[in-house]
């Protein structure tokens, strides 16, 4: 039996061709969120963008309170509380669920 994570990784290789890691559905789903197309993008709005999706991704956690946008249609958050300190596979795995669920709302799995 697949895991959501497994089934989605299936879906998100079908829309694009091949397979995306983590920061990759990360980036895609700040694009999502910006409703910004795809494009050459520098090192610092690409992280700007990822910010965005990992804000979006953490928000229903608590961890961030969406705020609104600003007059460049960038949406802001506060955040909440402190982000635990997790190991790699705790991180992965928090990621890995906010990513499912993100999906599961957008009505994609």
């Amino acid at each position: 039996m697949k895991s959501d994570w497994q089934i989605l990784q299936e879906k998100l290789k079908e829309r694009f061709g091949h397979e995306l890691d983590m920061d990759a559905i990360i980036f895609v789903i700040g694009l999502q969120e910006l409703g910004k197309p795809f494009k050459k993008y520098k090192k610092d709005e690409k992280l700007e963008i990822m910010h965005v999706a990992i804000c979006t991704l953490l928000e229903p956690y608590n961890f961030y309170t969406y705020e609104g946008r600003d007059a460049d249609g960038w949406p802001h958050w506060t955040l909440n509380e402190e982000l635990p300190h997790l190991e790699a596979k705790q991180q992965n795995k928090l990621m890995a669920d906010a990513i499912v669920d993100y999906f599961k709302k957008e009505a994609f799995i």
